[in-house]
């Protein structure tokens, strides 16, 4: 397949458009192409267009966008919100990446009571933006022409309540470690149809607080994937690809 690049103005029809700085960059510095090279445009929104280098000048790159659509990845069946607790260092950047390359439509970072930083920390650093960067990549390299939503982060005792108050159009699924709740089910006793939206809720390094267990017990269905214990930067793709198993996506 051609090399890939993001452009949300992306509408076909044989406009000219310009690159970003980032991808003008990937372009010329990276893949080294040349005005006359085919490659693929894709819009952030599931559309994605065969393309042509039109100009590569010192100040940007212009591409031929073509005027039929190409095909892309495929999205999943199931549209998944990922609510994840902030990890630590470059782990949350690993979810991210993971997250999106699994076809995750909306990513939710939350701070818990076990969390290792703090919401005004994350909004200084500007992590939302580099996830976002994060996504645009991974959406490239895994062939998606969706780019996933990072959203703002925020306190993880918003996330019950509102789920609590309002009909879900799918099932909210908090995983937890096996001996924190009775009523937590495994992978197996999980309705096998897959549903049209789903809430995935994965914890931080220390795990939910009882609190947080009891918080979202109106809200949220506990699920165990066992006894063995799991890195919290390996549990999303580990929970995303049990789900995701289970609904035949894959």
């Amino acid at each position: 397949m051609n090399a890939r690049f993001y452009v949300p103005d992306a509408v076909g029809g044989g406009q000219i458009v310009s690159l970003s700085d980032e991808e003008a960059q990937h372009l010329t510095k990276v893949l080294r192409l040349k005005a006359g090279a085919p490659i693929r445009v894709f819009d952030g929104r599931g559309h994605e267009f065969e393309a042509v280098v039109d100009r590569v000048r010192k100040t940007d790159v212009l591409v031929a966008v073509g005027r039929q659509e190409a095909p892309a990845a495929a999205e999943p069946r199931v549209t998944l919100t990922l609510v994840q607790s902030v990890l630590k260092g470059e782990k949350m950047d690993q979810v991210v990446r993971d997250a999106v390359m699994m076809g995750v439509a909306t990513i939710q970072p939350v701070v818990t009571t076990r969390s290792e930083v703090r919401l005004a920390t994350l909004t200084k650093a500007g992590r939302v933006e580099r996830w976002q960067k994060i996504a645009v990549a991974s959406a490239k390299q895994s062939g998606r022409a969706v780019v996933t939503e990072v959203l703002q982060p925020c306190e993880f005792a918003r996330i019950p309540p509102t789920l609590a108050g309002i009909e879900l159009p799918g099932p909210a699924l908090m995983f937890v470690e096996p001996s924190v709740h009775i009523m937590a089910l495994t992978l197996h006793e999980l309705d096998p149809k897959p549903p049209s939206q789903a809430m995935v809720l994965i914890g931080p390094e220390g795990g939910w607080t009882p609190d947080e267990i009891d918080e979202s017990s109106l809200a949220c269905q506990f699920v165990t994937l066992g006894a063995r214990t799991l890195r919290a930067d390996a549990m999303p793709v580990v929970a995303l690809s049990a789900l995701f198993t289970l609904w035949r996506e894959f």
